[in-house]
């Protein structure tokens, strides 16, 4: 039975049952909401040659930061890839193959070809721009949502997601009066829009307005926060906009509560945690232990070469709990990693390793040496992936380290 999604595109090996349920799943996908995995099992119970519903777990997988999850996709590929495909669909699978082979900037070409000949296809768009962003791609980030968009329309099914990529992609281009409209302009269709209530928190972030941050997160927090995969991630924006008011307390006990409550160990999260402790350090909030059980959770990841985002706040864990053992674990896993014709490789060898070996030098009070490393980096660190609000982590340390050698040589010259 040939049956088309609805977007138009054709797809094989479902019925109409499972492709209710592929439309729900890829709806909570986009929408970056919990329920696809119940969804997808019951659209590959009903068809288990549904090619699309495979690729979207694969997806899944794939999209992770966790390597462990990514190799997951394997056995994904090798099921889909054994059924009768169309060709949008084996341009998927193609996708797929690309990112199991550390070929990202691959996979992001054939989901550019992708949607060059199917500019609705959402889960193509969706995917390419998450690649765009974990490789700091941000021009191609920005330009990919722009090129499409002249083929949606508001009653097509997830219009205000795409808008809602636009608007992140315009704030991380810095254009931040019009990602709010836009954004704004999706929460119209659907105030409920996570993605778009996260573009928000980011463009309060990057103007400077906590207060305005700190009122539309807590207004809207039963959108972004009651099921939905984001939800950590704004409790962290949520506490930035508290320590940018100094209230050093509220941040702390988002972090207790929401950021680091279930000690989840999901990599975006213990991110968040790191990144947000790491803040409170610098604002003399005394972490207590906090530290001592973040860098633990980081301790399985030390081997992991799979992302310098990653690396770099594992390092800050470590340095923050004073685990120097495994800080120097961690460096000599990246002086390994540097020499590896890989992805992580070439990432640990433009910023990687100096991103770490400038946290473990700050943490031990090396302040030039810190000072050194850290201005080597800013005009390649948007490779490292993240936002820039989360890569401001950076710039913090910088300015934090530059305050402490400038401290030293003022009080130098007064004993002199």
């Amino acid at each position: 039975m040939s049956l088309v999604d609805h977007r138009g595109s054709r797809i094989t090996g479902a019925t109409p049952e499972a492709l209710a349920a592929y439309e729900r799943a890829l709806t909570a996908f986009q929408g970056w909401r919990t329920g696809v995995d119940a969804e997808l099992a019951m659209a590959l119970r009903e068809a288990p040659s549904f090619v699309m519903a495979h690729v979207l777990r694969g997806y899944q997988f794939i999209c992770s930061r966790d390597p462990r999850q990514v190799r997951r996709g394997h056995e994904v590929l090798a099921l889909a890839a054994a059924k009768t495909a169309n060709p949008r669909e084996r341009m998927h699978l193609a996708a797929i193959a690309a990112v199991l082979a550390d070929d990202y900037e691959g996979a992001k070409s054939r989901l550019g070809e992708l949607l060059d000949e199917h500019p609705r296809d959402a889960l193509a768009l969706q995917v390419a721009h998450a690649f765009d962003h974990v490789t700091g791609d941000e021009a191609r980030m920005r330009h990919r949502v722009a090129s499409v968009l002249p083929a949606w329309s508001p009653d097509l099914p997830g219009y205000h997601t795409i808008l809602s990529m636009q608007a992140f992609s315009l704030e991380e281009s810095g254009e931040y009066a019009h990602a709010q409209d836009v954004a704004l302009a999706a929460l119209e269709l659907d105030p409920h829009d996570a993605r778009a209530h996260h573009a928000m928190a980011h463009i309060f972030e990057m103007t400077g307005q906590a207060d305005a941050g700190v009122r539309w997160l807590r207004r809207h927090a039963a959108a972004w926060s009651e099921g939905t995969v984001v939800a950590t991630h704004c409790w962290w924006h949520l506490a930035l906009f508290h320590l940018a008011r100094a209230e050093w307390g509220h941040a702390l006990a988002l972090y207790d509560e929401r950021v680091r409550g279930g000690r989840s160990p999901a990599i975006a999260d213990l991110i968040d945690a790191a990144a947000l402790l790491w803040r409170l350090d610098f604002h003399g909030v005394d972490p207590g232990a906090r530290w001592v059980e973040l860098a633990a959770a980081w301790a399985a990841h030390i081997d992991d070469g799979f992302c310098s985002f990653n690396d770099l706040h594992a390092a800050l864990a470590f340095v923050g709990a004073r685990e120097w053992g495994l800080a120097r674990r961690l460096e000599i896993s990246l002086v390994d990693a540097q020499s590896k014709r890989t992805r992580h490789g070439n990432a640990t060898r433009e910023l990687g390793l100096a991103s770490c070996r400038a946290m473990i030098a700050f943490g031990r009070g090396d302040d030039t040496l810190a000072v050194t490393l850290l201005a080597s980096l800013p005009a390649l660190a948007h490779r490292l992936g993240g936002s820039h609000a989360q890569r401001d982590v950076l710039h913090l340390t910088l300015r934090e380290a530059v305050e402490r050698v400038c401290a030293v040589a003022r009080r130098s010259l007064q004993s002199a």
